[in-house]
């Protein structure tokens, strides 16, 4: 089903850039690494999850951004500017961040780590005892796995792979073979450490690391024995990593895949990372070798990839430097030792993670392996990670005669391995594996389980905004449903048959769901809440997610401004929307929440006259999410589960005036901070209300 994009009905300068929105956010991620208030080591993981972003960034949208300035696209995006103008902004954005990020890490981060015994030993501070370990470690555990590669005419510039760590050198004389070479590319392989620890005794503080880089810089001459080396320089390119696989042409998806995801490694570049220290002659080398412009060379002040560095505060035992440690609560409903069905049969529950356990989840899915009255299984896969306990119970259950079905997306970027590895042992026990619908990422949440009772067959189901993978269930805000509700329960039934068979769609009672119901349901309760403005009555949105892109859903919402109802948007990334423009959106308002936890839930609101429609759902408001996905949305029907989604969910988030950023018309963020008003945290609060301690 294709769905035709409408044309915006406003004019262009009431959209805002996506490209420019998505690093607007990073910019709100690296004030977390520089806020004075965050533990030490909690402000250097974030400087690591600003590079782990641009990461993604570099690979996806800029990748995109490129490959329609080589197409000599003309069309424009929504907020009407052409590939060449949004790449420039984009461009002088990306270089804004990256070198406030690095002036971070060297003037404020590195100086008060080594004031709290931490340090980044340089090269020109070693001792002769510290130079003799490192040697020593160089020559043990660096020079059987590294290999250098001469540049010469058969020796040609080496294919390097996606975001690895290399070394460009400048040599000078001849080598065994009488040869002469200027250069040489070194790479790191990656099982090599990007930090490596010196003991305690020998670095002279409680903690003392070395950069692989410094290492190889000092002893790098004794892989090119007799040549002198003028010079060594850490570089990295990114590629294009999105997939190209044309779904319609291919019979077997899995396979066809296997036989992409090798070549993500090595896609178009799409920009280049040098050490600052980089001669001008090797970096124009350089740029020439990947077909890069000067703009996309990023020269930086200190270890090429800030992502590596993400485990040392998990090597530094100071938890005084950390995030308090937390244990997520678990409700007595759903306790140890308690039987899930007969919980879930006398009452709907709702649980909120990660201040509350995910192992209900894993519970569940684990009674219904083992239970002889269950017959049969179907879920949702799209993020799992590679080792799952929930793929374990899914596999023990076909092994106990179970019918299992498992949806599994094998296009979840960036987790295709784990899941065609995943596809894989699933068949072999006779699990049913089916790869969604072709042309629509399956990114559903939904588990259903069918057992034998006393007058006939029962369903279970679990519906939930985030991912069915226990370590991002620690880390993401996430709300799960699980109900025995016989509607909601049928219905995701049907979207099961839907996703396994063939068939036109059944109309659901309650569930939306993307391609076909999801964004209409989204556009009419938004019309609803402005027919009422209209009418004289109060028109109330609250709506939480990630992003908000989809032009006809932000034209509903301009229009319901514009009647006068109130809408309150709390959007942790990327809005297209402008708030507050007079005569067009001066009831909206946009929020963003950083926190120690990435706020991942997606909640609808509608006041609907006083009864209070309230959805949760696996979607953003954006075209993919509504027309090239299966999604679902499912209301909170059980009035006190209801009631806990409005607290906890927007109310809180609404008060936040901690980790709360306000977005004007601009689409520039300002940090919520009241120095008169009572503190309100809702990553905080939410903590002492429902976690452990």
């Amino acid at each position: 089903m294709t769905h035709p994009q409408p044309k915006p009905r406003f004019p262009t300068e009431n959209y805002l850039n996506r490209e420019l929105g998505l690093l607007a956010f990073n910019r709100r991620v690296l004030a977390q690494a520089e806020d004075e208030r965050m533990p030490l080591l909690e402000r250097l993981r974030f400087l690591c999850i600003v590079s782990s972003n641009l990461d993604e960034f570099f690979e996806i949208r800029m990748a995109g951004l490129k490959e329609q300035l080589k197409a000599h696209a003309t069309g424009t995006t929504t907020d009407g500017k052409t590939a060449q103008e949004a790449y420039r902004l984009v461009s002088a954005e990306a270089h804004a961040i990256v070198t406030e990020q690095y002036e971070h890490f060297n003037d404020i981060i590195l100086p008060a780590l080594a004031e709290e015994g931490i340090r980044f030993l340089r090269r020109s501070s070693w001792n002769e005892a510290q130079r003799e370990w490192i040697r020593n470690y160089f020559l043990r555990e660096m020079v059987p796995v590294l290999t250098p590669i001469g540049l010469d005419p058969s020796h040609p510039f080496p294919k390097v792979l996606n975001k690895s760590l290399n070394f460009a050198i400048e040599l000078e004389g001849k080598d065994a073979f009488g040869r002469s070479s200027n250069a040489a590319i070194v790479q790191a392989p990656r099982v090599l450490p990007r930090v490596i620890q010196l003991p305690e005794e020998l670095a002279g503080c409680a903690y003392g690391f070395v950069f692989l880089s410094s290492i190889l810089h000092e002893f790098v001459g004794e892989l090119f024995t007799g040549m002198s080396v003028l010079g060594c320089y850490q570089f990295r390119a990114t590629r294009n990593s999105d997939l190209f696989v044309d779904e319609e042409e291919v019979t077997n998806l899995r396979t066809k895949l296997q036989g992409e995801l090798p070549q993500r490694h090595f896609g178009n570049a799409v920009r280049l990372e040098v050490a600052n220290n980089c001669s001008e002659a090797m970096t124009e080398f350089l740029l020439a070798q990947f077909s890069l412009k000067p703009a996309d060379l990023y020269r930086v002040n200190g270890p090429v990839n800030l992502v590596r560095l993400m485990q040392v505060p998990d090597w530094v035992d100071r938890p005084d430097m950390k995030f308090r440690a937390f244990v997520p609560g678990l409700p007595k409903a759903v306790g140890k030792g308690v039987n899930i069905f007969d919980t879930i049969r006398k009452t709907d529950v709702l649980l909120h993670h990660p201040y509350q356990s995910f192992a209900p989840v894993i519970e569940f899915l684990s009674q219904a392996a083992t239970d002889p009255a269950v017959v049969a299984i179907k879920m949702t896969v799209y993020r799992t990670g590679t080792d799952s306990v929930l793929m374990e119970s899914l596999i023990r259950a076909a092994q106990n005669g179970k019918e299992v079905t498992v949806v599994v997306e094998l296009m979840a970027r960036f987790d295709e391995e784990a899941n065609i590895s995943w596809a894989t042992k699933l068949e072999d026990v006779g699990a049913h594996v089916v790869y969604g619908v072709v042309g629509y990422k399956t990114h559903a949440k939904a588990l259903l389980i069918v057992r034998r009772e006393e007058g006939g067959l029962k369903r279970y189901a679990h519906l939930g905004t985030g991912n069915y993978h226990p370590r991002t269930a620690r880390l993401y805000s996430d709300f799960g449903l699980m109900t025995a509700n016989e509607e909601i329960t049928h219905d995701v039934s049907e979207v099961f048959k839907q996703l396994t068979g063939l068939g036109k769609a059944r109309t659901l009672k309650h569930l939306w769901q993307a391609p076909f119901t999801l964004q209409p349901n989204v556009v009419a309760g938004i019309h609803a809440e402005t027919e009422t403005a209209k009418a004289g009555g109060k028109g109330r949105i609250v709506a939480k997610m990630n992003s908000l892109l989809e032009p006809e859903v932000i034209d509903a919402l301009y229009e319901a401004s514009k009647a006068g109802v109130e809408v309150d948007l709390i959007i942790r990334g990327v809005c297209a929307l402008r708030p507050g423009v007079p005569g067009l959106s001066e009831n909206i308002r946009v929020r963003s929440i950083i926190g120690r936890f990435l706020e991942h839930h997606r909640i609808f609101y509608f006041l609907a006259g006083g009864k209070e429609t309230v959805y949760l759902s696996s979607a953003d408001w954006m075209e993919r999410n509504f027309f090239k996905r299966i999604e679902l949305a499912f209301p909170i029907l059980d009035p006190k589960l209801k009631k806990r989604v409005i607290t906890e969910g927007l109310k809180f988030y609404l008060a936040d005036n901690q980790q709360g950023w306000d977005m004007n018309s601009q689409g520039n963020y300002q940090r919520r901070r009241s120095t008169r008003a009572k503190p309100h945290n809702a990553q905080g609060e939410l903590m002492v209300t429902l976690g452990n301690g």
